[in-house]
């Protein structure tokens, strides 16, 4: 059994503990409110985008192919993780969606090469066996991730051509809650032009006919590395909101288990204060009957 100053210094720690995790929690809330705001920024640009996409393709076929590199079967898989830890399974989630994703018959035959972003991430997809290509490191607030998603699209386009990249896909954690996430995927190429045709026939309320004075094919190659950025920007500003999500929901679980040590150790506190107590007292009776008997 602990004695009076081992109790004290343990709970003296334990109140430590919890103040830190209460801070972290505060932390990660914060975080989740800055790639918030990151994303929605991103909205009126995107929006911008898709405008200019329909206009392009406002007079083709829905069936009209956006270039998107001669591809050879290979599939390109694109992880959105964490660098940090204490976030719970949010990296094994979503290495095992991938992997259910694609045990599909129709995927099982194909070679798949990966981009990793994030260091624990990267971890978890080489003990899964995946072959590697690239590795990013996530930034540590919202302003680097422009910055990154630069990078990644330079690689991208190398990637597309040295591997013969078929399909790139992009999986991330999205944030459903303040303390939930789910696995998400979003096809990144080939564009497929007939979402724009859909979001053109349901938004479209102008009555005049867009222009562009550009050529044809070089806007919307320019529109294309647009929409790519904007698709790459919002999954990894997602994914931190959904990391910081999942580390809110580990804190929220550390701070229920601090708060039962601290009741246990303050309950082993109080016992132990009282039985102290009660044994002094007893020596003082014990001592006076002795002094009484001895008169």
């Amino acid at each position: 059994m602990q004695d009076f100053e081992t109790l004290k210094r343990n709970i003296e720690s334990t109140r430590d503990l919890e103040s830190v995790v209460r801070t972290m929690k505060t932390l990660a809330a914060v975080s989740i409110r800055q790639y918030e705001q990151a994303v929605d920024s991103l909205e009126d640009y995107s929006d911008t985008v898709y405008c200019g996409l329909e206009m392009v393709l406002s007079g083709t076929q829905p069936r009209w192919n956006l270039p998107d590199g001669a591809g050879a079967g290979t599939i390109g898989v694109i992880l959105f993780g964490s660098d940090q830890g204490m976030c719970g399974q949010f990296n094994e989630q979503l290495d095992s969606y991938a992997a259910d994703y694609f045990a599909d018959s129709s995927f099982q035959t194909r070679n798949q090469v990966w981009m990793v972003v994030g260091s624990r991430m990267l971890g978890k997809t080489l003990d899964s066996g995946h072959d590697v290509d690239f590795d990013f490191n996530l930034p540590g607030s919202a302003t680097g991730i422009a910055p990154l998603v630069s990078e990644m699209l330079a690689k991208i386009d190398q990637w597309r051509h040295q591997r013969r990249l078929s399909e790139i896909y992009i999986f991330y954690n999205q944030r459903e809650s303040a303390s939930t996430y789910k696995p998400h995927v979003v096809q990144l190429l080939p564009v497929d032009p007939t979402k724009f045709h859909r979001k053109q026939e349901s938004q479209n309320t102008s009555r005049s006919l867009p222009l562009y004075t550009m050529n044809r094919t070089t806007l919307l190659s320019r529109l294309i590395q647009q929409y790519l950025f904007v698709s790459l920007f919002r999954a990894c500003a997602e994914s931190l909101a959904g990391e910081n999500a999942s580390r809110i929901a580990s804190m929220q679980a550390a701070e229920r288990n601090i708060k039962e040590r601290l009741i246990n150790l303050q309950a082993e506190f109080n016992q132990r204060r009282q039985t102290a107590i009660t044994e002094e007292l007893l020596d003082v009776v014990t001592g006076f009957e002795a002094l009484k008997d001895a008169e």
